[in-house]
């Protein structure tokens, strides 16, 4: 019973080491072995409105349909989720 119970513990880390070294030879590889660059505040295009235009003010994360742009920041890699 015993011997039964090892086999299966050594095929299961034989499985395990063999997936692991197949993930390994076929992952993509990058390019010049650095992530992706950041991209400047010259390459971003935000719409401003004109000079005495009532302006929202929100603090925290929030969605609105308005189409002015006073700030930006924080760049965030995860998505913002609805409440």
């Amino acid at each position: 019973m015993f011997a039964a119970i090892g086999w299966a513990i050594v095929k299961y880390v034989a499985v395990l080491a063999v997936s692991y070294l197949l993930n390994q030879a076929l992952a993509p590889k990058q390019r010049s072995g650095q992530g992706p660059e950041a991209v400047s505040s010259d390459e971003w295009n935000f719409p401003q409105a004109a000079e005495g235009t009532p302006q929202c003010v929100f603090f925290g994360d929030c969605w609105t349909e308005d189409w002015q742009v006073l700030a930006y920041g924080n760049y965030r890699t995860t998505e913002i989720k609805k409440g």
